[in-house]
C-alpha cells in the first residue's frame, strides 16, 4: 500500500497544472465579475432606472416632472402675449384696490380721507410683497396663474425663491432703461427671455 510521494502531498502529478475551481463556478479567492453591460452599483451612487438617460432631472411635486434644464426635457416656453397678459393681470390686482381707496380717500378730503388713502398705499405694499413671495415660492402670482405659465431658474426648473424674485423684480429696471426693448425682448429672444431674465438666469414656462 503506497501513501504517494512524500514531496507532493496532494497526490498531483508532475508537470500537470494546478486545478482551479469547476467551470462556471466562482471560487474562494477569485473575484467575481459583473456581467458584461451592467454598470457596478456603488454605496451613495443612485441607481438608474430603466430607459431613463443620465443626467435627467428626477421628476419634482407641483412641477408634472418636466423641468427646464436641459438634461430634464425643457417644458414649452410661454410666449409673449401669455407673459402680456399675465402682467396686466398682476397689475390689476395690486393697482386697483389702491386706486379705489385713494380715489375715496382724495374725494372725502378730511382727516378720514388721509387714513384710508393711507390704508390704499398699505394695501399696494401688501400685494406687491404678497405676489413676489407667491412668485418666488410657487413660479406664479395670481395673473400667471390665470394664463396658465410659470416662473422657473433656468438651471434646474426650480422656483427662483423669494430672494431672487425680488431682484429679478429691480432687475426689470434694464427692461425699461432702453425704451422699453427688454420687455419686447422674448419675441425675437431664442429662450423668450426678457433682460431681466437674463441676468437672473430665469425663465417663463407654460404650467401644463
Amino acid at each position: 500500500m503506497s501513501f504517494g510521494d512524500p514531496n507532493n502531498p496532494y497526490g498531483q502529478q508532475p508537470g500537470q497544472p494546478p486545478q482551479g475551481p469547476p467551470q462556471g463556478q466562482p471560487g474562494y479567492g477569485y473575484p467575481q465579475q459583473a456581467p458584461q453591460g451592467v454598470p457596478p452599483q456603488g454605496y451613495g451612487y443612485p441607481q438608474q432606472q430603466p430607459g431613463q438617460p443620465y443626467g435627467a432631472y428626477p421628476q419634482q411635486p407641483g412641477h408634472g416632472g418636466q423641468q427646464p434644464g436641459y438634461g430634464g426635457g425643457m417644458p414649452q416656453l410661454a410666449h409673449w402675449g401669455l407673459r402680456a397678459g399675465g402682467l396686466i393681470i398682476d397689475g390689476l390686482v395690486v393697482g386697483v384696490p389702491y386706486l379705489i381707496l385713494g380715489g375715496i380717500g382724495g374725494a372725502m378730503g378730511d382727516s378720514g380721507g388721509a387714513i384710508i388713502a393711507l390704508l390704499g398705499f398699505v394695501a399696494l405694499i401688501g400685494l406687491v410683497i404678497w405676489q413676489l413671495y407667491q412668485e418666488g415660492t410657487t413660479g406664479q402670482t395670481i395673473g400667471k396663474k390665470a394664463v396658465g405659465i410659470r416662473l422657473l431658474r433656468e438651471a434646474d426648473g426650480r422656483p427662483l425663491g423669494f430672494g431672487m424674485a425680488f431682484v429679478r423684480r429691480l432687475a426689470h429696471f434694464l427692461d425699461s432703461i432702453a425704451c422699453y426693448i427688454g420687455w419686447l425682448w422674448p419675441l425675437w429672444d431664442e429662450k423668450k427671455q426678457t433682460f431681466a431674465d437674463k441676468v437672473c438666469s430665469s425663465v417663463v414656462v407654460k404650467a401644463n
